[in-house]
């Protein structure tokens, strides 16, 4: 009797040993680590130095040719790290995916040339300085307070007049969104008619410091005003383009200059440099955090995919920070009902973002005074001094 007790208790053990180990166990987390795969230097002439099979590691990575401007040089650099141009700056340079163009500072003529070094076209008199966008061509004028858009034989499609210097511009789903310096934003339509105007006020100093439009045009976000710093996101609600905001926050004092801020994620999270670190904005949770940084932010990368974004930070002297962050998965499921309702009615005057603290997963310092980033998928380039470095993104 007393050995079927023993052995009755043993199984009962094993069972909460089993039980236990299914339910409470937990997998060895991931250390996501950044593999450097080829050097390239824009001193030489040489092919890219390899640390390893690239071809390898780059599965997922479009076959394009990345455009750069970096240490007096400018042009394209492959995913291998091979040029197709590599050029010596001699004077303002505008880039995009396949168009280039190099001018001076109140040019007579411009000629847009092709990746290939052919000229696509000419564009004489132009009054002003190129700016390429969303697969576009425009031309902002030398006083900054016009925009006129260029056709494929450098025709002029249309021109607008603002009432102030422009400040900042981006363009997407055949939109063209503007700030100007007296605080006004702008939204113009694919043939230049203004379908949008918003002031946003709530400062002292009214100027708009940063401006982005989402990919479909739906969302804009906006960095307004000195003393105090404002931060706005407005969605559009409806076919009469009427934009309305649904997430604002005071920043303090705030920048006096041009702000980064970026739709990331397949526009899922909208991030945007504030003092003393990074504010991003999750449009799915419609929850805002604050995660410290040193240093100001100097360029973010392009893109933040899988809940990662990079960037450099600039710190005292010539010293920069490659920064990894991984963004806090989405929230909202782990707040009850009562609470949502409470945190999405609060008064706007009175939302402000979460801070967290261990966002950061990695940090590599290095000294330079010209800096690149770029990132596509998995890969990241970066750039320093005359050098360009590629890594691919890990988990092991």
């Amino acid at each position: 009797m007393a050995q079927k007790k023993k052995k009755i208790r043993i199984i009962i053990i094993l069972l909460l040993f089993i039980t236990y180990f299914f339910v409470a166990a937990r997998p060895v987390p991931k250390e996501t680590i950044l593999t450097p795969l080829w050097l390239s230097s824009l001193k030489s002439e040489s092919t890219a130095e390899f640390f390893n099979d690239g071809r390898s590691k780059t599965g997922g990575f479009a076959a394009k040719n990345i455009p750069f401007i970096l240490g007096g040089h400018f042009g394209y650099v492959d995913e291998e790290g091979q040029f197709l141009i590599n050029r010596i700056k001699q004077g303002d340079i505008a880039l995009s995916e396949d168009l280039w163009t190099e001018y001076e500072r109140q040019p007579v003529n411009i000629d847009i040339i092709d990746i290939l070094g052919n000229t696509a076209l000419s564009i004489e008199y132009p009054g002003g300085y190129p700016i390429f966008l969303d697969n576009r061509i425009f031309i902002i004028g030398s006083e900054q307070n016009l925009l006129s858009e260029i056709d494929n034989d450098g025709n002029i499609l249309w021109t607008y007049e603002f009432g102030a210097p422009l400040t900042c511009i981006d363009a997407a789903a055949g939109l063209v969104l503007t700030g100007s310096i007296d605080g006004v934003v702008e939204i113009l339509d694919a043939n230049g008619r203004r379908i949008y105007y918003f002031e946003p006020g709530g400062s002292r100093y009214s100027v708009i410091l940063g401006c982005v439009i989402s990919s479909n045009g739906m969302r804009i976000g906006i960095i307004s005003g000195i003393n105090q710093q404002r931060f706005l996101l407005l969605e559009n609600f409806g076919s009469n383009n009427e934009y309305r905001v649904v997430y604002h926050e005071f920043l303090g004092e705030g920048y006096r200059r041009p702000v980064h801020l970026s739709f990331i994620d397949d526009d899922s999270r909208l991030v945007f440099e504030r003092r003393g670190g990074l504010g991003c904005y999750n449009i799915l949770s419609r929850q805002g955090i604050f995660i410290p940084l040193k240093g100001e932010v100097a360029v973010m990368d392009n893109s933040g995919g899988n809940g990662i974004l990079f960037l450099i930070s600039v710190n005292a002297g010539q010293r920069k920070d490659l920064v990894g962050i991984r963004f806090p998965q989405n929230r909202r499921r782990l707040v009850s009902g009562n609470l949502r309702r409470l945190f999405d009615s609060r008064s706007q005057d009175n939302q402000q973002s979460l801070e967290v603290n261990d966002a950061v997963f990695m940090s590599a310092s290095f000294n330079s005074e010209n800096i690149y980033l770029h990132r596509a998928g998995s890969i990241i380039i970066a750039g320093g001094g005359t050098s360009l470095i590629s890594f691919v993104l890990e988990e092991k």
